[in-house]
């Protein structure tokens, strides 16, 4: 395939990585000063089993995904709209856009500003930017893909480059059940600038965890959806197999950048409170990571 990353992070980087090593032409659209390192040196990929350069191309503007194959649409959820706008044009009319993205309506919202299929994804891996054009894997990384009439070829692409792919008819399900993963740890890591870990160590974090959890169930099942019966105790679980993790809310105050924490807590607050269902600890969540980034934005430096 060719294969295009719109949103060259973490994940948009460790995807197109395993991809480009399995022999696809696979172009990383990002920002500058990790273009350039790409094209100087190849993308450094980190992981356990590798270190080295991958070679593929990159730039900064959204014509890359002319080519394309397949678009790996990586961005920010709050960037889905203007980055869906951007590549709309250049599109080849028989590409898939795979949206790669935390929170459950990107690829609806994406599906609104371009023709091509937007499929949504469930993505279940750790990894970090650790410098321009340098990617580290930390654990896991499979991914859940919803049908079309080429997942089945995508999802064994996928397979083919030692990513463990499935598609799933119950895609939406799944992706709710990775936003009450985000919802219990993106905004309690970011806060206290703490990996998962040490984070579940910290009394009383499993209640506040549970209440989450808790919160969140209560939404998705006045929207019909069902979420697994044992998901608090494997929500928890999960910090004993990545105890070294910060989350991508926690990376994004660390840098200074915007988080995307209105889709993942704040989604489930205004999707309560449209449904008449009290999400207190979820909303106190979003506006405490709100303030983190109300406060960064006050001390940036005036250009």
């Amino acid at each position: 395939m060719k294969v295009a990353v719109m949103g060259a992070g973490a994940v948009g980087c460790y995807y197109g990585a395993m991809l480009a090593r399995a022999g696809h032409a696979v172009t990383l659209i990002g920002r500058p000063v990790h273009v350039e390192a790409v094209r100087r040196n190849g993308l450094i990929f980190e992981s356990s089993g590798f270190h080295g350069p991958v070679a593929m191309q990159a730039t900064t503007e959204a014509s890359g995904v002319a080519d394309a194959d397949l678009v790996l649409f990586c961005v920010k959820s709050t960037d889905t709209g203007s980055a869906g706008r951007a590549i709309a044009t250049f599109l080849k009319p028989d590409a898939t856009v795979l949206c790669l993205q935390n929170g459950v309506d990107n690829a609806e919202r994406l599906q609104a500003v371009i023709t091509q299929p937007a499929v949504p994804a469930v993505v279940y891996v750790a990894s970090e930017m650790i410098g321009p054009g340098h990617v580290r894997h930390n654990g896991r990384g499979e991914l859940i893909i919803g049908p079309s009439p080429v997942s089945d070829t995508i999802a064994a692409h996928f397979n083919a480059a030692a990513v463990s792919t499935t598609v799933s008819a119950n895609v939406i399900d799944a992706l709710w059940v990775k936003l009450v993963t985000n919802c219990a740890y993106n905004a309690l890591s970011a806060v206290g600038e703490i990996s998962y870990g040490p984070l579940l160590a910290t009394a009383g974090v499993a209640e506040v965890m549970r209440s989450v959890i808790g919160e969140c169930r209560a939404v998705a099942q006045a929207k019909g959806l069902s979420l697994p019966s044992d998901l608090e105790d494997t929500t928890i679980g999960l910090a004993a197999t990545m105890p070294d993790q910060y989350s991508s809310t926690a990376q994004d105050l660390m840098r200074s950048k915007p988080t995307e924490i209105d889709y993942l807590n704040g989604y489930v607050a205004r999707t309560g409170a449209a449904l008449g269902i009290p999400t207190p600890v979820n909303l106190a969540l979003q506006v405490i990571v709100k303030l983190r980034e109300a406060r960064q934005a006050a001390s940036a430096p005036r250009s």
